[in-house]
């Protein structure tokens, strides 16, 4: 079974550069653990209804962070 972290973060301005998630991550505003795809885009779709997402200062990703497994 997959994990899934669903994490909040400020959108930073656009440099020459471009935005480089490996050499300056996003400020993260919240994460929040769940265990199924589903659960995770429901959570997802909550921080989507955020004012500060719509205006575009904000936004919302989905990780799947790794397999855990499953016990009999």
């Amino acid at each position: 079974m997959t994990r899934y972290l669903v994490v909040l973060t400020d959108v930073r301005p656009l440099t020459k550069e471009g935005r480089d998630e490996r050499i300056e991550p996003e400020r993260r505003r919240q994460v929040v653990g769940a265990t199924s795809r589903e659960a995770a885009e429901r959570i997802a779709a909550a921080f989507a209804a955020l004012g500060m997402v719509r205006a575009g200062r904000q936004r919302v990703k989905v990780l799947a962070v790794g397999r855990r497994r499953v016990e009999p």
